[in-house]
C-alpha cells in the first residue's frame, strides 16, 4: 500500500464548550479580520454589532473601547484632534473623522450609545487582537491629557509626533482581566482569536514578536480565569493560516491578508468549533438564499 505524503500540517480546533445560535447577540471587536467575520455573520441573519469604534488593532485601545461601550461613556472634545482639514478621535478609526467637530463627536457618541444598548442583551463577545505594537503620542502639542497615551489610529499625522512601542503581556492582562471578569460574571461568553493578518510594517520578526505577545496574553487570561472556562473559547485563526494554509495561494495579492479561499476555510473551521449542526445547516440555507438573490439582482441589472 502506497503511503500518501502529508502536504500540510493540520491545526486541531477543539469544539467549544458552548455554541453560537441564531438567537444569540454577538459583539465583535478588533482588526480588519473582525470586519470580515462580522459582515459574514450579519449576512447570515445573526444579530451583530461590529467594531463600534471602527477597526482597532492593539488590545489596549480595544479594551478602552469596550469599557466606554459598557459604561456608555461619551467622547469629549479633548479626545479630538484637528489635522488636514478633519477632526479625528484618538480613540477611533478614521471612519469617524469629520470636517465638523460636533459632527465628529456625534458620530462617535452615537456609535457608543448604540453599542451600549446592544450590550444590554448581548451574550457573546468576539475579540480579535491584531498587533501588540503601539503608537504613543510623543509630543505635547496635543495637550497634556494625551501625552504618552496609546492611540487607536495615527490619522496620518506625522510620525515624529509618535513613539513606537510594544505592549507587554502584563500590559495586556492588566487591562483585559478586569474587563473579562466583569463580562464573565455577568454571564457573557468570550471568544478570543488573533488576527491572521500579518503586519508587514514591522518586518517578519517584528510581526512574530507582536503576535507572540498577543498569544501569551490570551493564554494567561484563560488560565487565570479557569473557573469560567465553560464561557470562554480560543479560536486559532492565526495558527490555521500560518501553519495549515502556509502556501501563498492562500494570501491576497499583498501577501499579508488571507485570500477569499483562506477566509472561507477559516470560517468553516469556526462553524465546526462554535456552531451546532442545526445552526450550520441554517447558515448554509441562508447562504444559498443570499447567492440566489445576488444572482437575480445581477441578472435583472444586465437585462435592464
Amino acid at each position: 500500500m502506497i503511503k500518501e505524503p502529508k502536504l500540510y500540517t493540520p491545526v486541531s480546533v477543539d469544539k467549544a464548550f458552548f455554541s453560537i445560535g441564531q438567537d444569540d447577540k454577538l459583539m465583535l471587536l478588533g482588526s480588519c479580520f473582525t470586519e470580515k467575520m462580522g459582515t459574514r455573520l450579519n449576512s447570515l441573519g445573526f444579530s451583530v454589532n461590529v467594531n463600534p469604534f471602527g477597526v482597532l488593532y492593539n488590545p489596549l485601545s480595544m479594551a478602552l473601547a469596550l469599557q466606554k461601550c459598557l459604561d456608555n461613556e461619551p467622547v469629549v472634545e479633548e479626545d479630538l484632534v484637528f489635522h488636514d482639514g478633519l477632526w479625528h478621535s484618538w480613540l477611533h478609526h478614521g471612519a469617524f473623522s469629520h470636517a465638523d467637530r460636533q459632527q465628529c463627536l456625534h458620530q462617535c457618541n452615537s456609535a457608543i450609545g448604540n453599542a451600549h444598548a446592544f450590550l444590554s442583551s448581548c451574550n457573546t463577545i468576539i475579540l480579535t487582537f491584531g498587533s501588540a505594537w503601539l503608537y504613543r503620542i510623543a509630543s505635547d502639542r496635543f495637550g497634556t491629557k494625551y501625552c504618552d497615551a496609546v492611540v487607536a489610529n495615527c490619522h496620518k499625522i506625522p510620525a515624529s509626533c509618535f513613539r513606537l512601542d510594544m505592549a507587554s503581556v502584563d500590559d495586556v492582562v492588566s487591562v483585559w482581566q478586569p474587563l473579562c471578569e466583569r463580562l464573565l460574571n455577568e454571564g457573557r461568553r468570550i471568544i478570543f482569536t488573533v488576527s491572521p493578518v500579518r503586519h508587514g510594517a514591522y518586518g517578519a520578526h517584528g510581526n512574530q514578536i507582536g503576535k507572540a505577545v498577543l498569544l501569551l496574553s490570551i493564554e494567561h487570561l484563560m488560565r487565570t480565569m479557569e473557573m469560567h472556562k465553560l464561557q470562554m473559547n480560543y479560536f486559532p485563526s492565526y495558527e490555521i493560516l500560518m501553519d495549515e494554509l502556509r502556501d501563498y495561494r492562500f494570501y491576497a495579492d499583498d501577501l499579508l491578508h488571507p485570500s477569499g479561499m483562506a477566509e472561507q476555510i477559516i470560517w468553516q473551521r469556526f462553524q465546526s468549533a462554535l456552531m451546532s449542526p442545526q445552526t450550520i445547516a441554517y447558515c448554509e440555507q441562508r447562504d444559498k438564499e443570499n447567492r440566489r438573490a445576488a444572482h437575480r439582482q445581477l441578472h435583472n441589472s444586465v437585462d435592464s
